[in-house]
């Protein structure tokens, strides 16, 4: 792995830093959603998987929307 995290914190940048409070809001959206108990501040007590499935299960409804945008469908769930 290249060394691209040199703070010491997260390697994930938010490419569009308008949308970081979206993302923010999305995260605990989608945490909330399928039962995983995401707080603000120190989550060390969830475990990887936990964690894990909270980016790929925001990853999956991002890429539905794209999916519904580009199909043309633009009505909300």
């Amino acid at each position: 792995m290249s060394g691209n995290n040199n703070s010491g914190g997260s390697s994930n940048k938010i490419n569009v830093p308008e949308s970081k409070k979206a993302m923010e809001d999305f995260k605990y959206e989608v945490a909330n959603e399928i039962g995983v108990p995401l707080k603000k501040g120190y989550n060390g007590d969830l475990t990887s998987a936990q964690n894990g499935y909270v980016g790929g299960y925001m990853v999956k409804k991002m890429i539905e929307a794209q999916e519904k945008k580009m199909a043309g469908d633009n009505t909300q769930e």
